[in-house]
């Protein structure tokens, strides 16, 4: 069968592909075009996508008929596949849940601490050498250690957020999940998102994206926030509406963000770069090594079972 990887993946996930399939390997790590998703589906039996490769119902439309009948996503988010549409072209969709976990879970905690406590800023004060020295009222942020944690969404990685929140830094857990969920620690469920947003310190974003999560977090989400509690997303940019927290930050409704992932990615608004208040990371939520060979070694094991005619490991 022949296989297109979109993007360049670590050795270890090449390596494997090419012992199983004819393998092409699209050496440009900017997204597919429009031309050449449509292209993909009329020439390969197998595409492995990742973010940014918008297969929607238009490039569907597009290539009647087509070859390929697996789209073996490289991540666990999906929503740049319309996975309704994928379907009804005869195409199977999948995604690696698990691998990505601990890891976006990790850079959860850093935006949390980077924000509360004014790492950012700090850097970039000692770089630009405008430091003078230590004195009891430089750069004082939110000290974090027992503070109240809201986390949005408590699939696989909220829950790994609140884990390291609660028994790493004694933190009170609240959460907002749009069904009833049990977790192995300390947490309480709120029901109604405005409700934990007033009674939290901080509110991590972890939901996954899409049509049903698209501006979850809005004027009126971040207006209930208190003043000094802080906001971080590591799930995807347009869950918040970028124009509504630029307006919350400029105006002191909270005093401070997060962010790994952006609404309009790679765009970064300047009006966010320019505020010393926002921690700023070029989506590194699941940049170890380690990890993306983990979700490239899983993203071919979709693809195998779906060549040896075996269930798929991870179908969405």
């Amino acid at each position: 069968m022949k296989l297109l990887i979109t993007r360049p993946l670590p050795a270890p996930v090449l390596a494997k592909a090419h012992d199983v399939f004819d393998v092409t390997i699209r050496d440009n790590t900017a997204p597919l075009s429009r031309d050449e998703m449509i292209q993909s589906l009329a020439e390969y039996d197998i595409v492995l996508p990742t973010l940014g490769d918008l297969y929607n119902t238009e490039v569907f439309a597009a290539a009647p008929n087509p070859r390929t009948k697996l789209l073996a996503n490289f991540g666990v988010g999906y929503n740049h596949i319309d996975v309704t549409a994928a379907h009804a072209a005869g195409i199977e969709v999948t995604n690696t849940p698990g691998a990505v976990t601990d890891a976006t879970a990790d850079i959860a905690m850093m935006l949390m601490l980077m924000t509360c406590r004014r790492a950012g800023e700090g850097e970039r004060m000692v770089r630009a050498g405008n430091w003078e020295g230590w004195h009891p009222t430089q750069l004082l942020g939110l000290h974090m250690s027992g503070k109240t944690l809201g986390v949005v969404g408590m699939g696989r990685i909220g829950q790994a957020i609140g884990q390291r929140a609660h028994f790493g830094f004694g933190m009170e857990v609240k959460f907002y999940n749009r069904s009833a969920k049990e977790v192995p620690f300390p947490a309480t469920q709120i029901d109604v998102l405005t409700d934990l947003a007033s009674s939290v310190d901080l509110l991590v974003i972890a939901v996954p994206g899409g049509a049903e999560t698209r501006h979850m977090i809005d004027a009126t989400v971040m207006n209930a926030m208190q003043p000094h509690a802080h906001l971080v997303n590591i799930a995807r940019g347009d869950v918040v509406k970028e124009d509504d927290l630029i307006a919350a930050l400029s105006d002191g409704k909270i005093a401070g963000a997060g962010l790994d992932v952006y609404e309009f990615e790679p765009k970064v608004p300047q009006a966010l770069v320019g505020m010393e208040n926002v921690t700023l990371l070029p989506h590194l939520g699941t940049a170890a090594l380690e990890v993306r060979t983990a979700m490239g070694l899983m993203a071919v094991d979709n693809a195998i079972a779906f060549a040896n005619q075996t269930p798929l490991p991870n179908a969405v």
